[in-house]
């Protein structure tokens, strides 16, 4: 046992280790329990390797389209194995970003796997047969999520992978069917489509990205198809069965159960979501309450459960499966830890996802606004009329704002289009912080960029845009 620690924290995700960041930059003794790499899912096996593939795609697409901007690229292909090479050096520099940054706030790091044995006590397996305690006055659970995996015939067949699996690829399947037409599911069809493969979509639900506006959804749709992903919707997979060149899915119609046309390809990827990480963690034993909605670990807006020394954010509590949600989490559970009264406002929190064109969302949808009864007025603005997405030859998609139609203030927004990833924070500043239509329509923005299309997009809400004809 190594003393008594102010915080403990089990899980070094985009969650945990913030929280053990700051709770030590507060002047707080902390140790961080983590079995594997810091930085969590995001960071090693998420957002950030993810991000850098579609960087590589980005390039390889921009090189096949030269001509349309003047110039000449003869014979380009992508190496794939270099482009691995560079996802897999991004993801080392940032891990030892983090290392580095916990160990100048002075934050105790143990490699190895904790679990609660009461309120103020974590034992921490090393793997190894060793274990030793560690006593907390509180303790942080984050430990995050793992993979869903279908329970159908033929799911734990070798060829079939998961997104971890994905980018621990050797070699660029030639084909692959992906199971799930959500957030992680889109991002790698693009991926492995842009870089060459022949890629099919099958999405359980009507739309793809269904938790995002169907306009918003739609414009994504039609690039997809476009770029040659096949998409299946109200589509679910029956069975998985082994061929000569792969690997066969089943279909069925989702509503009707009818059989559709079995499709076929070189691997296929599950990605229909992930759950909470609790096995294991000790939680059940210790009486910690679960969420039955989220399947998580069940808190209040302080972040805490229902043993006063026990918080947990992230993942892990099922709320919002985001890594700046869990990272604004940590925050709220450390200042109450250390007496600074603090609550979690899921008001504000975007959305980003990363396909082609990128789609960000913050607030309150058309979609929810309509099942709320609520009186809104929307403002849209096309990128087709903006100049910065004209140079930049990417102008397909809009923004949108969404306010309320007493008050003028902005409830939520989203876009989708060139640089939807960036702009929304613009949109979540004005959603915290209750601006109305009229304040952001009459803030100057720098000519010619894409924020102006935000800018627009607050006229048309208010009284029309200034660049589109009645």
């Amino acid at each position: 046992m190594d003393g008594t620690y102010d915080i403990a924290v089990i899980g070094g995700g985009p969650g945990g280790y913030v929280a053990a960041a700051y709770a030590a930059k507060k002047g707080a003794k902390v140790v961080l329990v983590e079995k594997d790499t810091p930085g969590g899912t995001c960071l090693n096996r998420g957002c950030i390797p993810t991000k850098a593939l579609i960087r590589t795609a980005e390039v390889y697409k921009t090189l096949q389209e030269a001509g349309r901007y003047g110039c000449r690229a003869e014979k380009v292909e992508v190496d794939f194995k270099k482009a691995m090479a560079r996802k897999d050096r991004v993801v080392k520099g940032l891990v030892k970003g983090v290392e580095a940054l916990l160990a100048r706030r002075g934050v105790t790091v143990i490699r190895g796997w904790g679990r609660l044995m009461d309120g103020e006590t974590v034992v921490v397996s090393y793997g190894d047969g060793r274990e030793s305690l560690l006593k907390a006055r509180h303790i942080i659970l984050a430990t995050g999520s793992e993979p869903v995996t279908l329970s159908i015939p033929g799911a734990s067949s070798e060829a079939v992978i998961d997104s971890t699996q994905a980018l621990e690829l050797d070699a660029l399947p030639e084909s692959m069917i992906v199971i799930g037409g959500g957030v992680i599911g889109m991002e790698f069809a693009f991926i492995f489509t842009r870089l060459g493969a022949k890629v099919t979509v099958i999405e359980y639900m009507d739309q793809i990205l269904p938790s995002v506006d169907e306009d918003l959804a739609q414009e994504v749709f039609r690039s997809a198809r476009t770029a040659g992903i096949q998409i299946f919707t109200k589509a679910r997979a029956t069975a998985i069965t082994p061929t000569d060149a792969g690997l066969a899915v089943a279909l069925e119609d989702a509503a009707t159960g009818q059989q559709l046309p079995e499709i076929a390809a070189e691997k296929v990827l599950m990605a229909v979501g992930r759950r909470p990480l609790i096995e294991g963690l000790g939680v059940v034993e210790v009486g910690i309450e679960l969420d039955p909605m989220t399947r998580g670990i069940k808190v209040n807006e302080r972040m805490q459960t229902n043993i006063d020394s026990i918080y947990a954010i992230g993942d892990v509590t099922g709320k919002v499966m985001l890594a700046h949600a869990a990272s604004h989490q940590g925050l709220v559970a450390v200042d109450n830890i250390l007496g600074q009264e603090s609550r979690m406002d899921y008001s504000a929190v975007p959305n980003a996802i990363f396909t082609d064109p990128e789609i960000a969302s913050v607030g309150v949808t058309e979609k929810e606004a309509a099942a709320r009864n609520l009186n809104i007025r929307v403002g849209r603005f096309p990128f087709a009329a903006n100049g910065k997405a004209s140079t930049l030859g990417t102008s397909r998609g809009f923004v949108k704002l969404i306010a309320d139609a007493d008050t003028g203030r902005i409830i939520g927004g989203g876009v989708v289009g060139p640089g939807a990833t960036d702009l929304i924070a613009e949109i979540t500043l004005a959603v915290q912080h209750r601006l109305t239509v009229e304040q952001v329509a009459r803030t100057i923005h720098a000519h010619p960029t894409l924020p102006e299309a935000i800018f627009e997009a607050a006229w048309a809400a208010e009284s029309g845009a200034l660049h589109l004809a009645d």
